[in-house]
C-alpha cells in the first residue's frame, strides 16, 4: 500500500492533517489526536 493511500484525519487542535500509523491499526477509529502533544492541549481546541 503507498503512504498516498492511507487514512488521514484532520486533528482537532492543531488542524493539521495526520495519516495512518501500524501502531494505531486496531484503534484508528478510536484516534483523534496527532501527537501526545496535542492530546495534552485538548482544552485549547474546545476554547
Amino acid at each position: 500500500m503507498k503512504k498516498s493511500d492511507l487514512p488521514t484525519k484532520v486533528c482537532p487542535v492543531c488542524q493539521r492533517p495526520f495519516t495512518w500509523r501500524k501502531k494505531w491499526e486496531k484503534v484508528w477509529d478510536d484516534v483523534k489526536y496527532c501527537s501526545e502533544r496535542c492530546r495534552r492541549n485538548k482544552t485549547k481546541a474546545n476554547a
